[in-house]
């Protein structure tokens, strides 16, 4: 499903390229791809992606546009439906950078299609913005690509560390996540995150994306009476489908979720079961601690989606706000200059001031900085308990 967006260059942006036809004729078009699920169990991840986009789009537009090598561009956003797997992440690929001649992807969501599309993007020399949590996507064989929110390497020792402190009796967890490069990804880091906080991970299972039916792996989850229960990779509708089978079990303990993102989703699928989940890579964009442009963004989510923003979705604004600095600080819109600029740049996000960095980590410094926020669903919201910034946002921020 392709969704062309021409956003800040028709309504009311057309009116002021009429009267100022001198500048108008100067603007050139940058186009810019999105890859995320549209549809499926994930589709709630990909309509605020694309909400959250869209809104950076027509932010840089009605500001003037990237201005870069003498000329002045207005953005052009193309949204791709990837369904949440490697076959649709390399077909939309095929066609952002074959028939629309995209150089520039600002986001794209799971590890499987982030890896298919990204077997084209480097090769092809198309800088590319994803969300994937896999630490393969990363280092110095692919300069070309960035990722644009906190991964498990990122979450998992702050998150569990604060779920721990608060529950100091935790002492087993059972874990359940999808059987894709994502989940295949994520498990062993959590395993050994939880090793380090001497919590025992009694089982884990792997499903396959798509599954319905998740009783017979519920109750074998509560049979083996665990603390607590890490959902690994799961999308919410999922999460929410075996949080009601664990109810009806009878189980009890300690949710976690930290790749957990809508709250509204899960409190609808899940009732009252979902109450005190804890969720990693949520965020509460009306709460105290929110920016002025979180606030305005999630409401604005709110009142077209019916469902808030989380940090998977609002960070498609985020990879434009990166792209529009990094473009306008290497003076060139050739994707390998801008990629060579990204690491040494601090640019305005929805966060405030941020930046790409964790070479010790990767090998490179292609990972966003900026703080994780820990939530914990209470009267069916996500509601920020925590926050922790980074080290190094914090030291290059002093030197900026």
């Amino acid at each position: 499903m392709s969704m062309k967006k021409l956003i800040g260059i028709t309504g009311g942006a057309l009116i002021a390229l009429f009267s100022a036809q001198t500048a108008a004729s100067a603007d050139e078009i940058l186009k810019v791809g999105l890859s995320a699920p549209m549809s499926g169990s994930a589709a709630a991840w990909g309509l605020g992606f694309e909400y959250a986009a869209e809104q950076a789009v027509e932010k840089v537009n009605s500001e003037g546009g990237i201005k870069a090598g003498g000329k002045t561009y207005k953005l052009e956003l193309h949204v791709y439906d990837n369904k949440y797997n490697a076959a649709e992440g390399a077909k939309t690929a095929q066609t952002m950078l074959n028939r629309e001649g995209i150089k520039f992807i600002v986001g794209s969501i799971g590890t499987a299609p982030v890896r298919a599309t990204q077997a084209l993007t480097e090769r092809q020399g198309v800088l590319l913005f994803n969300t994937g949590w896999g630490k393969s996507i990363k280092g110095p064989d692919f300069p070309l690509t960035f990722t644009q929110m906190n991964t498990p390497f990122e979450i998992l020792a702050p998150f569990f560390g604060y779920i721990k402190e608060q529950h100091p009796d935790l002492k087993t967890v059972a874990m359940i996540t999808p059987n894709d490069a994502t989940g295949q990804e994520m498990e062993p880091v959590a395993i050994d995150t939880w090793k380090s906080l001497d919590v025992e991970v009694i089982s884990t299972d792997r499903y396959e994306r798509g599954t319905t039916e998740f009783q017979s792996i519920a109750t074998k989850i509560a049979n083996s009476k665990p603390y607590a229960v890490d959902f690994g990779a799961s999308p919410p509708a999922d999460v929410g489908s075996i949080l009601k089978e664990l109810d009806v079990l009878g189980w009890n303990g300690i949710k976690i979720v930290a790749p957990g993102t809508s709250a509204g989703t899960l409190s609808n699928m899940a009732g009252a079961a979902a109450e005190g989940v804890y969720l990693g890579a949520s965020a509460d964009f009306q709460g105290d601690s929110a920016s002025e442009a979180q606030r305005k963004l999630n409401e604005g989510a709110v009142a077209k989606l019916g469902e808030s923003l989380n940090n998977i979705t609002i960070s498609s604004y985020d990879a434009v706000m990166a792209l529009k600095a990094g473009i306008e600080a290497a003076d060139s819109i050739d994707p390998k200059k801008v990629a060579e600029v990204l690491p040494t740049i601090v640019f305005e996000s929805s966060y405030g001031p941020a930046a790409f960095g964790g070479k010790d980590v990767y090998g490179s410094p292609q990972q966003i900085l900026i703080p994780v926020m820990i939530t914990q669903i209470k009267d069916g919201a996500a509601v920020e308990v925590g926050r922790v910034a980074p080290d190094e946002l914090k030291e290059r921020l002093k030197t900026n």
